[in-house]
């Protein structure tokens, strides 16, 4: 015997090729039976659940249906006036605090118009309202967009310059300073007997308009914990997050706080580096779950079903009746060379009425699927005026098990 094997005389070559054909044969079964007990160990772990039974299409990425908490926009407004506009400014004796405005400008630039404020109607300015978004950690003298919009009677504000206007946050700090010409998609133009508008030529934007002059302080390196919060909140989806970043991780560290939080700790291995712990988990891809739900909008006739809607067995029938008034009013002449009689009109009416008769009742089986539900709705023949009509009505026979919300 030399290194494990066995050797045969050369007379039992036949015998020997069999024996190693069986040693190999015993070694692969052995090996599948090894893998088969890391699957099932694996899938005991949570390690192998959807993502070998559910398709990656399927799947959203945390990052697009959760937010982090620390990483996000903050609100800007200020109030400022626009000047170098062609005669569509505001007019003054119409809105005060535009001449307010224009006095206390003019006067911090050195110049004396109180006197003679009640005499000033240019008709160049105009006061807007500015508002930006300051994006998440944004640095000192990063550009940021502002929209600018009229605030009194101007009637466009195409040509005209944003003088500098601070912006204030929630807590009443400057954050951003803004100015800038504006660019407007709109215009308007008229004249002595038409006019013509198109878009809104009192609302324009400043591209990289406002500089940013302070910054949000917020430490993300050197945190112990952060929160995912859910964009729309659910316990299931919250509970497959936690269970798809413990897989990560290999450790218990994120558990689900509430329908729309989940609790992760930072791992050792990513303390003083937070940013890569958001980074690969962002990244991981989980099944979102939805509420059974139908949103109505009755103004537009717009419906939207989930895909978990469902009811229980309901026979619809739905008919219209409609009733048509036709006046074909007929001329009555006396008759040919009569001296008496004279030319009238007689009224014929003609009323049609319709029941909807060809309407037939339509069966819907119990814990039918979403396309079967609207395959059997469309059967009726309605539009979706009436389909919202029954839906309503299946919702009160208690038929409908779904929520019904109406914008």
């Amino acid at each position: 015997m030399s290194g494990g094997e066995v050797l045969f005389p050369p007379f039992a070559s036949g015998v020997n090729v069999m024996i190693r054909l069986r040693a190999a044969k015993s070694a692969v079964d052995q090996i599948r039976a090894a893998l088969m007990r890391l699957c099932a160990v694996l899938a005991a772990c949570g390690l192998m659940a959807a993502p070998l039974t559910t398709p990656a299409h399927a799947n959203s990425r945390i990052k697009d249906i959760a937010n982090f908490e620390g990483v996000r926009d903050n609100m800007l407004v200020g109030y400022g006036l626009v000047v170098g506009l062609n005669g569509t400014g505001d007019s003054l004796n119409n809105s005060a605090f535009t001449r307010q405005s224009l006095v206390g400008m003019l006067e911090r630039l050195g110049v004396n118009t109180r006197d003679a404020a009640n005499n000033l109607s240019p008709k160049n300015v105009a006061a807007v309202m500015v508002t930006a978004v300051l994006p998440p950690f944004s640095r000192q003298g990063t550009r940021i967009d502002a929209s600018v919009s009229a605030l009194g009677d101007a009637k466009s504000l195409l040509g005209g310059t944003l003088l500098v206007t601070p912006l204030v946050g929630a807590d009443g700090e400057v954050y951003a300073v803004a100015q800038g010409p504006t660019a407007v998609g709109g215009f308007s133009a008229q004249g002595q007997g038409q006019s013509v508008t198109k878009g809104v030529p009192t609302s324009g934007r400043i591209a990289n308009g406002a500089i940013v002059e302070r910054e949000l302080p917020f430490d993300m390196a050197n945190m112990d914990s952060v929160r995912i919060t859910l964009r729309n909140p659910d316990l299931t989806t919250a509970r497959r997050v936690a269970q798809a970043v413990n897989a990560f991780l290999g450790t218990s560290a994120a558990r689900p706080a509430d329908p729309s939080t989940v609790q992760v700790a930072v791992p050792p291995k990513y303390r003083g580096d937070v940013v890569a712990l958001l980074t690969d988990v962002e990244q991981l891809r989980i099944q979102p779950d939805q509420l059974a739900r139908v949103v109505i909008d009755e103004q537009s006739g717009t419906i939207v079903m989930g895909e978990n809607v469902r009811i229980s067995t309901v026979a619809i029938a739905q008919g219209n009746l409609t009733i048509r008034v036709t006046e074909t009013p007929q001329v009555s002449q006396p008759a040919p060379f009569s001296t008496t009689g004279t030319t009238t009109t007689v009224p014929r009416t003609n009323i049609e009425v319709d029941e909807g008769g060809d309407k037939k009742l339509s069966v819907l089986d119990n814990g039918v699927s979403l396309q079967e539900l609207v395959n059997g709705l469309n059967a009726l023949g309605i539009g979706p005026r009436d389909m919202i009509t029954i839906l309503q009505a299946i919702k009160a026979a208690g038929a409908l098990q779904a929520e019904i919300e109406v914008m």
